[in-house]
């Protein structure tokens, strides 16, 4: 394993934290603040941006930020706070840092739209949770994955309380049991027995080993695997996904965040980078871990969409989905086939910039029109086509169907699951995408071809800020992109199994 060492990395997780300061120095000019958040995101950006080529000529980039403890002995390791680049880190910190960008803008036009109190709280837990973000997806041990993924949910607290009425509060306060408790009951007391068994909480740097000996109980070397699968709660698995529909009570521009930018890709980032980092595809194998944990996802893919169809709510039904279709991404990894872990991965990114624009959509139609439930939006794509038409092509993402982001992930997949030799898997990949589509068709549908009624036809709707409508767009244009031209991501993803 070819190593570099470059302190651009620890440059990349700087850029935001500065940013929240600056944001909060120049709270009281709203342009200067914008500007500061604008500033961090294309820093943050172009910083992570720097190292692809690094990554893409197959070495690793390293940074050691500093050492919490030293060697115990012979068999346990010191224990730091380091950071890495490799393949996978660079899915989700790409995808992430440069959708920061577009919702910078796209919150700027919704928050001012609205006359949104506490703007300068907002943008600078924004800028933190990014911070936490990046922080994850750089992550070179558990210890240092732990501290930041605790960042995230402390830092995104203030955003989805952001209304200070009873809903924001008790969707704030379940937000954080949810995920604090899961992290500390099941994720620290695994950390400490991992380092116990292992000497060591570093992450391999082989998908196939892992770093737990061979010498360990198969029984101890489960309990901690289901510890960490359930314990990362913001992979938004059943039964541990109430906060996720709780959450939405906040800003548009935070349920964009917690669904596509940081929060729930800081769940599955985490929970796969565990699976094929610590644990090892070799040793899940060895154990049959993979196919239980893709049935076990399974449900969570099929019940979750069939409690979408009866959401009328568009910010629940898409909340909802986003449960479904981020175990995608873990079901792809667990099984554990080449291209299973390709699609599983990749959709990481395919879902990121399909589920924003998504919900860029959901908060362009309240501020034009006040609406929140689909019945109410009958006729609404003839006076908002950019909105909805992104909405369109987001859905077909979501649906996997081609030529757009989704239909990529999904096709890998299938493939991997084929490779897998499992028919139900195969089965529960067709009967979601069916499923998908029965509660985004209707939703189209209904805007562009359903009858506008009277009490709309007197307001005239119009699209709304270009701010919003613009980065909407953009995101939607780019998932079409992927599903032309997917090589970016996938060669990441790819770069895993060398030889496949």
């Amino acid at each position: 394993m070819d190593i570099v060492h470059d302190n651009r990395l620890l440059l990349a997780i700087l850029a935001p934290l500065i940013g929240a300061g600056l944001i909060m120095a120049t709270g009281k000019r709203p342009n200067v603040r914008e500007a500061c958040s604008l500033i961090a995101a294309v820093t943050m950006f172009g910083i992570v941006a720097s190292l692809i080529p690094l990554v893409q000529a197959g070495k690793t980039v390293h940074f050691t930020v500093f050492n919490l403890l030293p060697d115990l002995d012979a068999n346990h390791k010191a224990l730091t706070i380091a950071l890495r680049a490799d393949p996978l880190s660079m899915i989700f910190a790409v995808a992430a840092s440069f959708l920061w960008i577009l919702t910078v803008f796209y919150s700027a036009g919704y928050m001012r739209g609205l006359d949104e109190h506490a703007q300068t709280r907002f943008s600078t837990c924004f800028a933190l949770a990014l911070f936490g973000a990046i922080g994850c997806a750089f992550a070179d041990n558990l210890l240092t994955l732990y501290l930041f993924y605790e960042i995230v949910s402390v830092t995104t607290y203030p955003l989805v309380a952001h209304h200070q009425d009873d809903e924001g509060y008790e969707g704030g306060k379940k937000y954080l049991v949810y995920l604090t408790t899961t992290a500390k009951g099941l994720i620290l007391p695994a950390m400490v027995m991992l380092y116990v068994v292992s000497g060591t909480l570093d992450f391999a740097h082989d998908v196939h080993t892992g770093i737990i000996p061979p010498d360990v109980h198969r029984g101890i070397v489960t309990a901690l695997y289901v510890c960490c699968i359930l314990g990362f709660a913001k992979n938004g698995i059943m039964p541990l996904h109430h906060w996720l529909p709780g959450a939405m009570v906040a800003p548009t521009p935070v349920s964009a965040l917690l669904h596509a930018v940081a929060v729930v890709k800081v769940g599955v980032f985490s929970t796969v980078r565990v699976m094929l980092y610590v644990f090892g595809v070799d040793r899940m194998h060895e154990l049959n871990l993979g196919l239980p944990t893709a049935y076990f996802v399974s449900f969570t893919i099929l019940t979750a969409s069939i409690i979408a169809l009866s959401k009328d709510n568009l910010k629940l039904r898409l909340a909802y989905s986003t449960v479904s279709q981020l175990s995608y991404v873990i079901l792809g990894v667990a099984l554990l086939t080449p291209q299973g872990v390709e699609g599983g991965l990749v959709h990481i990114a395919n879902h990121a910039f399909s589920k924003i624009t998504l919900f860029f959509c959901a908060g362009a139609i309240y501020v034009a029109t006040h609406k929140k439930n689909i019945s109410e939006m009958s006729g609404l794509g003839r006076v908002m086509p950019f909105s909805f038409g992104a909405f369109a092509i987001a859905s077909l993402s979501m649906i996997g169907a081609p030529p757009v982001a989704g239909f990529v992930s999904k096709w890998y997949l299938l493939l991997g699951a084929l490779d897998a030799g499992s028919m139900l898997i195969i089965g529960v990949l067709i009967t979601s995408t069916i499923l998908n589509a029965a509660y985004f068709a209707p939703v189209v549908y209904q805007a562009f071809f359903g009858k506008q009624s009277e009490a709309d036809v007197h307001h005239k709707y119009t699209e709304a800020h270009p701010a919003m409508v613009v980065p909407l767009c953009l995101t939607a244009a780019i998932s079409v992109a992927l599903g032309f031209y997917p090589d970016f991501f996938m060669n990441f993803a790819k770069a895993l199994f060398p030889a496949s």
